[in-house]
C-alpha cells in the first residue's frame, strides 16, 4: 500500500510530460510539413487539421494579407454551415482584423461572442444544424515585425484556452508566418528568374539576327549592289549576282521560319553538338583558293555528352561567330577548332593564324563593329562560363571559351 501511494505523485508528473512530448511532436510534424509543402494553402490546411486535434477544438481559419494589405481566406477547418454556406459571412473585415491591422492584437488572446462580430451571429443563429460558435483565440501571424495574417481557433462551447495553450499556438503561428514569407520570396524569385530569362531571351534573339539574318542580308546587298553596278555594261554578271542575292534571300528566309518555329535554332535539329559543329566547319570552308584550311577535333570522339539545349545553342553560335570573323575578317588561312568534354566543363578552343588584332583597342573602336565578340562574350556569361581571347597583331587569334556542366 505505502509502494502505491508513493507511485501516485509519479505519476502526477509524468502526465505534464506526456503533454509536452506530445506537444513538441505535433510541433515537429508541422514544421516539417511546413517546410517541405511547397503550396501554402495546402499547408495550412494540413496545419489546422492538426491543431484544431491537438487542442479538442472543432474549427479553425486563417487570414492572410495579400499585396494590398486586404484580408483574404486561405484555409478553413470545419466551418458551420452558418459560415461554410454563406462565404459572404467570411469576407471583409471584424473586430479582429481591425485589432490587428492597428497593432494591437499582440499576442494569441481568447476572444468571446460577445466582442467577435462574427461569431456573434453564428452563436445566435437557431438552426440547430448551424453549431453555433461561441468562443475562439486570434493569433497573430508576423514574419519579424511585417504583419501576414490571423491563425483562429474555435470552440462550441465556452473554456477558454489556457496560457500554455494560447503560446503553443503562438510558436505555432511563428511557423507559419515562417513558411509564408520563405513562400514569397520563392514567388519572388521565381518572378525575377522570368524577367531574368524574357531578358535573355530577347538577347539571344539579338545574337540571332546578328549571327544568321544580319550576315546573310549584308552579303545579299553587296550582291544586289554589284548587280546595279554590272546593270549596264554587263549584263550577264549583273544577272548572276542578282541570282546569287535570290538563293540568300531563300536562305535566309528558310533560317528565319526555322528560328520562328524552333527557338533550338536549326543546324541542332536532329543532330548533336559535335555533329551540327562538323557541318559549320564542312560549310565554312567550301574549297577554292581563298578558303581557309579548317581541322575540328571532338574528344571524346564518341558518345559526346549530350548538353542542355541553351549550352549547345550558346556554343554552337560561338564557333559559328568565330569561324566567321577568322574568315572574312583575320583572313586566316588555318583555322583549328577543338571542342571537348569531361565531366566538370565543355569547352571549345578557335586558334587561327589570321592578321590579329589588339585587345586592349578594343573598348575604344565602335562597338558595333565588334558586335561578335561582345555577343561570344555575352553568351558565355549567360552560360556562366569564362571566355578568354588572346591575339597579337600578324600573329593571329586564339578564343577559348569553358562553360561548367550541370551536376
Amino acid at each position: 500500500m505505502q509502494r502505491s501511494s508513493e507511485s501516485q505523485p509519479v505519476q502526477q508528473e509524468t502526465t505534464p510530460l506526456l503533454k509536452r512530448n506530445r506537444d513538441l511532436a505535433v510541433l515537429h510534424t508541422i514544421a516539417a510539413y511546413l517546410n517541405h509543402t511547397v503550396d501554402v494553402h495546402t499547408a495550412l490546411q494540413e496545419v489546422l487539421a492538426r491543431v484544431t486535434d491537438l487542442l479538442g477544438l472543432q474549427t479553425g481559419w486563417v487570414w492572410l494579407l495579400d499585396e494590398e494589405g486586404r484580408p483574404l481566406l486561405a484555409a478553413a477547418q470545419a466551418l458551420p454551415p452558418y459560415l461554410s454556406e454563406h462565404p459572404e459571412r467570411m469576407t471583409g473585415y471584424c473586430l479582429c482584423l481591425d485589432t490587428f491591422l492597428d497593432g494591437a492584437l499582440e499576442g494569441a488572446a481568447n476572444i468571446d461572442v460577445l466582442r467577435c462580430s462574427r461569431l456573434k451571429n453564428a452563436e445566435r443563429d437557431s438552426d440547430p444544424s448551424s453549431h453555433g460558435l461561441r468562443f475562439h483565440a486570434s493569433v497573430p501571424i508576423y514574419a519579424g515585425k511585417i504583419p501576414l495574417g490571423i491563425l483562429n481557433v474555435a470552440s462550441e462551447d465556452w473554456r477558454e484556452l489556457e496560457a500554455e495553450e494560447l503560446q503553443l499556438l503562438h510558436i505555432i503561428s511563428d511557423q507559419i508566418g515562417l513558411s509564408v514569407q520563405r513562400a514569397h520570396l520563392s514567388a519572388e524569385r521565381t518572378q525575377a528568374a522570368a524577367r531574368l530569362a524574357t531578358i535573355e531571351e530577347r538577347n539571344r534573339l539579338a545574337r540571332e539576327i546578328h549571327d544568321t539574318l544580319a550576315q546573310e542580308l549584308a552579303a545579299i546587298t553587296l550582291q544586289l549592289e554589284t548587280a546595279d553596278a554590272l546593270a549596264d555594261a554587263r549584263p550577264t554578271r549583273a544577272r548572276e549576282a542578282i541570282q546569287r542575292a535570290l538563293t540568300l534571300a531563300r536562305n535566309s528566309l528558310e533560317e528565319a521560319r526555322r528560328s520562328v518555329m524552333d527557338l533550338r535554332a536549326g543546324p541542332l535539329q536532329n543532330h548533336t553538338l559535335p555533329e551540327a559543329v562538323a557541318m559549320l566547319v564542312q560549310s565554312s570552308a567550301p574549297g577554292g583558293i581563298q578558303a581557309p584550311t579548317i581541322q575540328f577535333t571532338c574528344l571524346p570522339a564518341e558518345h559526346f555528352p549530350i548538353l542542355p539545349t541553351r549550352i549547345e545553342i550558346g556554343l554552337y553560335r560561338i564557333a559559328q561567330e568565330a569561324l566567321t570573323n577568322a574568315h572574312k575578317h583575320a583572313q586566316a588561312t588555318q583555322i583549328n577548332l577543338l571542342l571537348y568534354a569531361d565531366t566538370q566543363a565543355v569547352q571549345l578552343l578557335i586558334q587561327d593564324n589570321g592578321i590579329g588584332f589588339d585587345p586592349e583597342l578594343l573598348p575604344k573602336t565602335d562597338t558595333r563593329t565588334h558586335f561578335g565578340l561582345a555577343g561570344m562574350s555575352e553568351r558565355v556569361r549567360l552560360l556562366g562560363g569564362t571566355l578568354s581571347i588572346e591575339s597579337t597583331p600578324g600573329a593571329g587569334t586564339s578564343i577559348a571559351a569553358i562553360i561548367p556542366r550541370p551536376m
